[in-house]
């Protein structure tokens, strides 16, 4: 398959955020909103998909103490700039986080779940003084559909096919073209990757540092009994899952997000940064490992879906980490189908019960299996045919986990939701 299709796959879908990827759509959403109005926002209603809902209720929203879908709302559309995309609030001051707070406890925006098919749907109606706006995103958490002021159509490609980054050929990539791409690609044409390695490493940095969410990967990173903080497999699981806490906590830095999550950013990047580091590989060993790692990722995603009852972190890009490390540590490409059969094998029933504080949890849990499945896939360790979902060759294997993922875990979504909400 020609270079570019993996590079423009890779530039589309690596990509800087700011905060959880589903309640800053939100606000992105609500940012272009105000900019259509051009008056003050005084209301907000709230349409949203059901994943939409799951994955913002319990995450923190950058530069605030609070979290949620009301106040990424309200901050989109107090202080939001829409041209920043899913960095909508990087220029978010305190007099906006006061106003926005008080829009929240003025019970001025209205939620409710849409019955709509779309697992990634975002539906807001801004409303002034005088005028209301309508904005709706689709497929993908940048991606806008339609624009309507007044109820007049401003912008429309809701019907559009493949409208969003998420295209076809993801699907239509191979991992055996994966590897071949990035063992042959020039230098030069990856070595933007190494951006997201800087970004992801700060924000990892300051999780270990700080006391953010459950404070996992801090707390993994401490000597004790169990573990020694000096140990390469310890840095790679405390350091991706630090990353994690103080992101989902509300983190001010940027993440690079990855298939349209930072938390499969921040997993398919740092254990590979780490490995990288403690083995004394170059700049370029990186790029072509961060190349393996997010670009099956981004594999996987294509078939288990944007947003899916399964954890997208802990397998799809705890899977692509997998790949790298075996990479890493020298493996062809037949150790590194090995170590994709066997996190598949492995870590495919891990739920996503929304963006929270135990994201970090997960991440831990797969990158210690995506560890674990790399030494297996060196020595040619692999499930076999009979074993549960896993083929003998791996592109069936992945298109298994998405059929788990989409058909056989159709309600699950829903359940998850009315526990969250009862409780």
């Amino acid at each position: 398959m020609n270079k570019e299709v993996y590079i423009n796959l890779l530039k589309n879908e690596v990509v800087l955020a700011l905060g959880c990827t589903e309640p800053i759509a939100i606000a992105y959403a609500t940012a272009k909103a105000k900019e259509v109005l051009k008056e003050k926002v005084e209301s907000i209603e709230l349409n949203l998909s059901a994943n939409i809902i799951k994955n913002a209720l319990g995450v923190g929203i950058p530069g605030t103490d609070n979290i949620g879908i009301d106040i990424a709302a309200a901050l989109g559309a107090i202080g939001g700039d829409a041209d920043a995309g899913l960095e909508v609030l990087k220029n978010i001051r305190k007099d906006h986080v006061k106003d926005a707070k008080l829009m929240v406890e003025s019970n001025k925006i209205k939620t409710k779940i849409k019955d709509i098919s779309d697992k990634l749907y975002i539906e807001v109606i801004c409303k002034s003084k005088n005028h209301m706006a309508m904005v709706i995103i689709k497929s993908c958490h940048d991606n806008i559909v339609r624009i309507e002021l007044d109820e007049k159509i401003l912008f429309d490609k809701i019907n559009e096919e493949n409208s969003c980054n998420e295209n076809d050929m993801s699907k239509e990539i191979t991992i055996e073209g994966i590897y071949n791409f990035a063992k042959t690609i020039d230098y030069e044409d990856i070595k933007f990757l190494l951006q997201g390695a800087i970004v992801n490493k700060k924000v990892s940095q300051e999780g270990l540092s700080g006391n953010y969410g459950l404070s996992i990967g801090k707390t993994i990173n401490e000597d004790n009994e169990l573990s020694l903080s000096n140990s390469i497999e310890t840095k790679m699981i405390s350091g991706t899952a630090a990353a994690s806490d103080a992101r989902m906590a509300g983190c001010s830095l940027p993440i690079m997000a990855t298939a349209g999550s930072g938390n499969q950013g921040i997993t398919a990047t740092m254990p590979s940064v780490v490995l990288v580091e403690e083995l004394g590989k170059s700049d370029e060993e990186l790029a072509r490992a961060l190349a393996i790692s997010n670009l099956v990722t981004i594999h996987l995603k294509s078939f288990i879906g944007r947003l899916s009852p399964l954890c997208g972190a802990g397998i799809a890009a705890a899977t692509g980490s997998s790949a790298a490390i075996a990479y890493l540590l020298g493996g062809s490409l037949e150790n590194i189908k090995c170590s994709i059969q066997n996190m598949i094998g492995n870590v495919s029933g891990m739920i996503c019960d929304g963006a929270n504080g135990t994201c970090a949890l997960k991440i831990a849990t797969g990158i210690g299996g995506a560890i674990q499945c790399a030494k297996l896939g060196m020595n040619k360790i692999t499930p076999k045919v009979t074993d549960g979902i896993v083929n003998e060759d791996v592109e069936i294997t992945i298109k298994n986990l998405g059929v788990l993922g989409n058909k056989a875990m159709n309600n699950t979504d829903n359940v998850i939701l009315d526990i969250m909400l009862a409780q």
